[in-house]
């Protein structure tokens, strides 16, 4: 069933609003996090599956004020362009060292080069599609096969090499999303062919889903592992820092006010949590100088150690010194 009086199918459509959807998401997390590259590859791989989808599904369209010989060459220029960034995705994303040369310069030679050749330069001037697929896709789909191979081969040499370090759960990760790059090798074969454009939308979108579904559950992982180690750099801290006031013979009470003057917390914010008055807090932290020696707050928090990722995005420092 087609949608908006166009080529798309419903299909397409339902496939593009997903992907839409998703790539808000995914953006939105790139955003807060834009050291993340892994989520940058796989937001370049997102945009272009969308491109492919939205030129696929209504090109070619008489009804487009553009010439049906260039709605072809964008629309097959789509499908070359996300098979030709598979390679780079994986090289990119996974740290494959032995697919380089395929990601960087394979993929330009035997993919984009045949494209640029039978359906930019050739169909421009002969505007004949048969001709431009009988020919333009013989060499793209044999390299494909091939670069199934190199990816697979790639994909076995790097884990010889971190074998102990990736463990089975990464190697099974991989080889996951490398098995959702199977369909693509079929776009050769659907142009060829002439298939349906719901089929062809629904055998290369499934392995997108496993590849969206990975890296949401490669995300999860990171965010897990990143939010262990800070709670275990934490109780190293809170475990110095109680050493540290049992070694200068700091009271329980002189202990709870010198790890609220670490959280960088006023003397009235102190009291109110303590329920004692603002003197009071303040008798406490001239002990506790004269304890550990120290002349202010700044040289409290060094020498007791307890500070957070927080206190330094904020310029701890600075806090104390007009927060006295």
């Amino acid at each position: 069933m087609l949608v908006f009086n166009s080529e798309m199918h419903v299909t397409t459509l339902l496939f593009i609003l997903l992907e839409l959807m998703m790539l808000a998401v995914q953006f939105y997390h790139y955003r807060l996090a834009p050291h993340d590259k892994p989520r940058l590859w796989y937001l370049i791989l997102l945009g272009l599956l969308i491109f492919y989808n939205i030129t696929g599904g209504l090109f070619p369209d008489p009804d487009i004020p553009f010439s049906l010989s260039l709605q072809n060459t964008v629309a097959y220029g789509a499908g070359f362009l996300i098979a030709a960034y598979f390679p780079y995705y994986f090289y990119k994303s996974f740290n494959l060292r032995y697919l380089r040369f395929q990601a960087l310069y394979g993929t330009t030679v035997f993919l984009l080069g045949p494209y640029f050749v039978f359906f930019v330069l050739i169909y421009s001037f002969n505007e004949n599609l048969d001709f431009a697929i009988n020919y333009g896709l013989i060499i793209p789909f044999i390299y494909s096969l091939y670069l199934l191979w190199a990816i697979l081969d790639a994909i076995k040499r790097e884990f010889k090499v971190k074998k102990e370090a990736d463990g089975i759960s990464g190697k099974m990760e991989i080889l996951s999303v490398y098995f959702a790059v199977f369909p693509w090798v079929c776009l050769s074969v659907f142009a060829y062919f002439n298939i349906s454009q719901w089929i062809e939308v629904l055998v290369t979108n499934a392995g997108f889903i496993l590849v969206t579904a990975l890296s949401l559950k490669r995300s999860i992982d990171r965010d897990r592992i990143q939010y262990e180690r800070q709670l275990n750099h934490r109780d190293i801290q809170i475990s110095n820092f109680s050493k540290k006031c049992t070694d200068y013979q700091l009271s329980v009470r002189e202990q709870e006010i010198a790890r609220l003057v670490c959280q960088g917390l006023t003397y009235k914010e102190m009291g109110r949590i303590l329920f004692i008055s603002k003197k009071t807090v303040d008798a406490h932290i001239r002990k506790i100088f004269q304890k550990t020696s120290s002349r202010n707050k700044i040289e409290l928090v060094r020498l007791l150690g307890l500070t957070s990722a927080w206190q330094e995005a904020i310029g701890f420092e600075n806090h104390l010194k007009y927060n006295p």
